[in-house]
């Protein structure tokens, strides 16, 4: 049997590999050499576990029309129950490309042309893309920064918006990108009663939901209470966990038997059909045997955030770096630079030369605030922040601060 893929300390050369993170600077308008620690994929190597599937499928040289047989669902049934304690049903399952593609089917089966829909930034780009692509109107429950470094919904808000703006439908994001937060139950409770109250769809994207640190827990939201089951349609995939985006499956579980036919009439209206037989494969082999690999890069990522903290602590006073709860993505706060975006865009483009994702980009919200993906290996993280100190300290040369 191969040895597994387990050493992150690694750097594996991604460019001129067709790669959307290293190879599309100039497409993006980013100067070529740039740093970039952008879209969220990672630079490990998979599993060896899923290389393996992989390699012995090519082997067969047929690549038609697939379908999952009982073994896929099994293996990801099984990896829902273990790690999140939450059993789900093979009528359930339908299979898309990717979350983004499921969000989309999903405002197009659940909302009208003209209506709103909720979403609470700041959050993931593609959510307002989605709504607003699809002639939909974008209504914001705004999440709220505390003073305890962590962003918190305005459940007051929350249900003064569906009441006014007659919603029917809102995108959850859990755990939440960009902000790093990992919702309580509690939290979700009250979330699922107003929407209950008000008959409002819950989509929730839980592609980040095996991203999770410390003794914090992610609930899956239609498994807190039988009645959320019902107004759920819980968007899962093994794309971030294993690193195989490129291999384009998701899994979307919907309990309600209504909803999930209008989302499947959606999608057959859509004429996607047929899911990826390399990405069957290896979401398979990921979840039935990627679990060794999965716990080590955990660890290796832990240790990515913590570094960052302390350097952020010890060689950026003036930046601060909110509470990461989950996913591998870093959301920092640049306003206490006092720049505008601009001059934040020149420093961290132009000076630092990294490419981040820009917080602006994620609603008005996300505004002063930049996002790092620190899935790379601690060499590429150090080099990054060391990049940053620089251009901090030539742009505010008194001890690198404001």
């Amino acid at each position: 049997m191969s040895v597994e893929n387990l050493n992150f300390d690694r750097v594996i050369e991604r460019k001129n590999t067709d790669c959307v993170k290293y190879d599309s600077a100039a497409a993006h308008g980013m100067p070529e050499g740039i740093l970039p620690m952008w879209v969220a994929d990672m630079d490990f190597m998979v599993s060896q576990r899923i290389l393996d599937a992989v390699e012995e499928r090519v082997k067969h040289g047929i690549f038609g029309y697939t379908e999952s047989g009982e073994g896929y669902f099994k293996a990801v049934a099984g990896w829902m129950e273990k790690r999140h304690g939450w059993k789900v049903e093979p009528e359930w399952l339908v299979k898309t490309p990717g979350v983004v593609f499921a969000l989309a089917m999903a405002v197009k089966a659940y909302s009208e042309t003209g209506e709103a829909v909720l979403i609470q930034e700041p959050v993931y780009y593609p959510f307002r893309k989605v709504i607003e692509q699809n002639k939909r109107r974008v209504v914001s429950n705004d999440l709220v920064l505390g003073e305890d470094g962590r962003y918190h919904m305005d459940i007051e808000d929350l249900e003064k918006k569906i009441a006014e703006n007659d919603i029917r439908l809102f995108l959850l994001c859990s755990p939440h990108n960009p902000v790093s937060r990992v919702w309580t139950a509690e939290e979700l409770i009250q979330l699922g009663d107003i929407c209950r109250k008000h008959h409002v769809i819950v989509v929730s994207d839980e592609i980040h939901a095996d991203f999770v640190f410390g003794d914090r827990k992610h609930y899956v939201f239609a498994n807190l209470k039988k009645e959320f089951e019902e107004i759920s349609v819980v968007c899962t995939s093994p794309s971030k966990t294993f690193n195989i985006a490129g291999l384009q499956v998701s899994n979307i579980f919907i309990a309600n038997g209504e909803l999930r036919s209008r989302f499947i009439s959606r999608i057959n209206a859509s004429s996607c059909s047929g899911p990826n037989v390399l990405g069957l494969t290896a979401c398979e082999a990921a979840y039935r045997h990627g679990g060794e690999w999965y716990e080590a890069m955990m660890k290796y990522i832990s240790g990515n955030i913590e570094f960052m903290r302390e350097y952020i602590r010890t060689e950026l006073p003036g930046l601060k770096m909110t509470e990461t709860e989950g996913t591998y993505l870093v959301w920092a706060d640049f306003r206490g630079f006092g720049l505008s975006e601009k001059e934040l865009e020149e420093l961290i483009v132009n000076k630092a030369h990294l490419w981040l994702d820009r917080g602006a980009m994620f609603g008005r919200a996300g505004a002063g605030f930049e996002r790092f993906n620190v899935a790379c290996s601690r060499s590429v993280l150090k080099q990054a922040l060391e990049q940053l100190k620089e251009a901090v300290d030539k742009r505010f040369p008194v001890c690198g601060r404001t």
